[in-house]
């Protein structure tokens, strides 16, 4: 039997759907037994959410002040702590588990397996590498507990409806002094989490200016939408970070992606392969981008895009 702990991701009062998607591949390890855990300062309202996951065992909670903001520095030694007696310990392939999972992985003294995208056995995972052009098949040690990252992209979550044990534990382990939050800055947005959403709306360098993403920004809110962007985009300033699609940014699979004067470099993608439909926008009937397109529109965007927005009234 694989015992298998999952470390839940939430912002305090919600649990992340990556953390769903994380339980659909722990379940597909034969014999699994899963249990998630719950860091947080005050964690009633998560767990609750946790335990309705189906294919759940028990779900842990940790509470601690330190633990109201999610850093890596301060949960890593209270889930190695927490880890003895499991066979595996996952997290999402998501920015709060790419941060946390490495920092677990080195106090166990174990390799992390990043970005799993299906679990052959308990011990032998495939992975993509070369930006997703090839799929790598890694296996771990036998007598080792496997630490790893899940490719939320490849996974359904895991439906509701059950009711899993919830357990307060004690974790007797000192957290590091030499990291503090000093603060949070982060934009408000009503908009579906990009990572998330099933649907999202991307530009890229094509629109010219921090102005013009206003573009971007209308039909997203038209649809409900996500907001994406290219790594050129993000490097011209149009938009922060958070919002790069691709290998150097989020890897995603919505339902329905609108990618709009955006070329489609290989690394960018990486990044939408899973994704249900994909459409295409851009004046450049050469570009990439429409290769994997399953609809495109050769036009300009500063003409088309309007036009859609205005259509969706």
């Amino acid at each position: 039997m694989s015992k298998i702990l999952i470390i839940a991701e939430h912002d305090g009062s919600t649990l992340n759907p990556g953390t769903a998607k994380t339980v659909t591949c722990a379940a597909s390890i034969e014999g699994a037994e899963i249990d998630i855990v719950v860091l947080a300062s005050a964690a009633a309202a998560v767990a609750a959410q946790a335990s309705s996951l189906e294919l759940v065992t028990r779900v842990l909670t940790v509470e601690r002040a330190e633990n109201e903001h999610p850093i890596a520095a301060l949960l890593a030694p209270q889930i190695a702590a927490i880890a003895s007696g499991y066979s595996h310990v996952f997290g999402p392939s998501t920015t709060f588990g790419k941060d946390l999972m490495p920092h677990v992985a080195a106090l166990l003294g174990v390799n992390q397996i990043s970005d799993i995208m299906n679990a052959e056995s308990s011990h032998t995972f495939k992975r993509p590498i070369y930006a997703g052009n090839a799929v790598a098949t890694v296996e771990a040690p036998g007598d080792s507990i496997v630490v790893g990252t899940v490719r939320i992209a490849s996974y359904a979550a895991a439906k509701g409806g059950n009711a899993a044990a919830i357990e307060s534990i004690d974790v007797a382990v000192d957290i590091p002094p030499h990291t503090r939050l000093i603060e949070v800055l982060s934009g408000a947005s009503d908009r579906p989490d990009l990572q998330t959403a099933a649907k999202v709306v991307a530009g890229g360098r094509a629109l010219g200016s921090e102005d013009n993403f206003n573009l971007i920004y209308k039909l997203a809110d038209k649809l409900g939408a996500g907001i994406g962007a290219s790594r050129a985009a993000v490097d011209a300033g149009y938009v922060p970070n958070e919002l790069q699609v691709g290998q150097t940014g989020k890897i995603i699979a919505p339902d329905l992606y609108i990618a709009i004067g955006i070329s489609g470099a290989i690394q960018h993608l990486t990044g939408i392969k899973d994704a249900g439909t994909i459409v295409a926008i851009n004046k450049d009937e050469e570009s990439p981008i429409f290769e994997v397109a399953d609809i495109g529109l050769v036009a300009d965007l500063f003409t088309a895009v309007p036009e859609l927005t205005d259509s969706l009234d």
